[in-house]
């Protein structure tokens, strides 16, 4: 799997690259990342990449020809077609990235990430190359190199030989082992802590009880803190009412 970088700062990808469990899916080969700089298909002494908007106001707006210069290199480097390997531009206007979509990208032969900057793309260039926009919220950052670096992540979690247990990410908040709903809580050693033990029925050996208790409290902690994935899954009926 391949995904190239359009960005004016490849330096911010490094330690994901080289750090952390998701490293061994680059070491391993399974990921292949490069990047590719609009900078260097600019022409002109000063290799502008931006410039003023039209109609006036505050910022700048990344410039079609550059990006569409470095969008045909990359395309013919990796001789894939555009449906095999499409252009994501990470923007406020695409849909809200979720565990869903990054299954889905988990599974195919990769993208081509545009890491947007200033005020934005020119829309000429959106219009005519992008294939999907995507945000991570209803927020602004100064650049898609956030969101790149969040849906590589993601994704990479889910690629055989990442995690040391490959059954790890099933558990995981939003996936299908728990309906889409959020995970329960965890905890570990010691027994007591301030004052505050560790639930009897995680202690008591029973699986099936620590099954039961984990879904009710999965339910709970959704129902307290997203009540929309409550709807979305119809399990409104099946909550339980229980502290940790």
């Amino acid at each position: 799997m391949r995904f190239d970088i359009i960005t004016l700062f490849p330096e911010l990808f490094t330690p994901f690259l080289t750090l952390g469990v998701t490293r061994r899916a680059y070491d391993s080969g399974q990921i292949k990342v490069h990047f590719w700089n609009p900078r260097d298909y600019s022409q002109g002494q000063y290799k502008r990449v931006d410039d003023r908007p039209f109609g006036g106001g505050p910022g700048m707006v990344m410039m079609a020809e550059p990006l569409d210069a470095c969008l045909q290199a990359i395309r013919k480097q990796i001789q894939l077609s555009r449906e095999d390997v499409p252009l994501i531009y990470f923007s406020p206007v695409g849909q809200t990235l979720n565990q869903a979509q990054v299954q889905t990208w988990s599974t195919s032969k990769g993208a081509i990430f545009l890491c947007g900057r200033y005020e934005g793309v020119d829309q000429r260039f959106i219009d005519q190359c992008v294939d999907h926009q995507i945000s991570l919220g209803d927020f602004v950052l100064s650049g898609g190199e956030i969101p790149a670096l969040a849906l590589l992540d993601s994704l990479i979690r889910l690629l055989p030989g990442v995690l040391n247990d490959d059954q790890s990410h099933q558990m995981d908040s939003f996936n299908a082992a728990l309906d889409g709903l959020l995970d329960c809580p965890h905890y570990t050693r010691p027994e007591t802590w301030q004052g505050q033990a560790v639930p009897a029925t995680l202690l008591s050996g029973h699986h099936a009880e620590i099954i039961r208790w984990r879904k009710e409290q999965s339910l709970a902690i959704t129902a307290k803190n997203r009540p929309d994935l409550i709807e979305k899954t119809g399990l409104k009926g099946k909550i339980v009412s229980q502290s940790p």
